[in-house]
Formats: structure tokens, C-alpha cells, sequence
């Protein structure tokens, strides 16, 4: 059976695109409990993780993954504190990992990592804002990624820099990943 392929600036195959919506919904598992504890009446975060491990274990990507995503990130615009929005959000980018474009643009790479990275800060919060535990929770996600998502990665060009503790903790994370390539 062939493997299908999305194609743009390069190729992505469905195998490919599986690894980094397990690699971004293992992020959303860690912190969906967050949300759930703030918003137990809201299923949207949660629909969403579902849908990105049925994407994971073989089905097709469908209409679900991109619903639940938009769910998710709507989940997160009405919560109320940073960590609840976080959470909402990683699971949000789960379920859209499945629709990972092949361009060579450094915007993508929030598809492949910000999971990982709210799921940090998150964590940060937690320990009453100590950068060292969102570190350490990066530290963890970069032993996570298998070498197909650090391929995959560095098809891309570095994470964009951006102004905000999760943009910081996913450059973090981009930048230890593409290390990971040298000897």
C-alpha cells in the first residue's frame, strides 16, 4: 500500500504527520487536566484530543480534527487564567497538527512544537511562575520527540521569535531538537 504524501515546499508523508500529532497530543494530554478542573462542563478540549489520536492510530484526517481544533481554540478564548487558556490551546494544536502544510515557513513550526511549549509554561505556572520548571518540562519533550519529528523539524526554518514566555520555551525547544542532529 503506498503511503499517501502532502506536498508543498517538500513532502510530508501521513506517517510523518502522525508523528507530530502524537508528539503535540502527548503535550495536550499532560494539561487537559487543567482545563477540565477549571471548565468541567466543556468538552471541546477534550473532543479534540480524541480526534487527534484517532488521526494517530490510522484514520484519514477528516473535517474532525480541523472542527475540534477550531473548538479548542474557542475553549480558550473564554477561559479565565493563563494556564486554563494553555491547556484549551495545546489541545487545540493537537488536533491541527494533522494539517501540518509542507511550506517552508517558520510560522509552521508552532504546529510541530507550541503544544510542547504551552504544556511548559503551564507547568511554570503550576510551580508558581519558576522558570526551571517550564525548562525542565522542555528538557522532557525534547527526549520525547522520536527522530522522524526532529526530521520532520528541521524541514523548517527555526522557530519564530516571538515576545511571549510560550513563544520563548518553543525556540527553546526548536533550537535543543535541532542540536540533536549534530554529533
Amino acid at each position: 500500500m503506498a503511503t499517501t504524501t502532502v506536498t508543498g515546499d517538500f513532502d510530508l508523508t501521513m506517517d510523518e504527520l502522525r508523528a507530530v500529532a502524537r508528539y503535540a497530543v502527548r503535550s495536550a494530554e499532560q494539561v487537559l487536566p487543567v482545563f477540565e478542573a477549571a471548565a468541567p462542563d466543556d468538552p471541546r478540549p477534550r473532543a479534540a484530543v480524541a480526534a487527534a489520536w484517532e488521526f494517530v492510530n490510522g484514520a484519514k484526517r477528516s473535517r474532525l480534527q480541523r472542527v475540534t481544533a477550531l473548538d479548542a481554540h474557542r475553549a480558550a478564548a473564554t477561559a479565565d487564567t493563563e494556564a486554563v487558556r494553555l491547556a484549551a490551546r495545546a489541545s487545540g494544536d493537537a488536533a491541527s497538527a494533522a494539517y501540518l502544510h509542507p511550506i517552508a515557513k517558520a510560522t509552521q513550526v508552532g504546529h510541530i512544537l507550541r503544544a510542547a511549549a504551552c504544556a511548559a509554561r503551564v507547568a511554570e505556572l503550576a510551580a508558581g511562575g519558576d522558570p526551571e520548571a517550564g525548562e525542565r518540562d522542555i528538557e522532557q519533550a525534547r527526549r520525547r520527540a522520536t527522530p522522524v519529528l526532529v526530521d520532520v523539524l528541521n524541514r523548517y526554518p527555526a522557530a519564530p521569535r516571538g515576545k511571549g514566555r510560550v513563544a520563548h520555551l518553543m525556540s527553546a525547544l526548536d533550537a535543543s531538537l535541532r542540536d540533536t542532529r549534530r554529533p
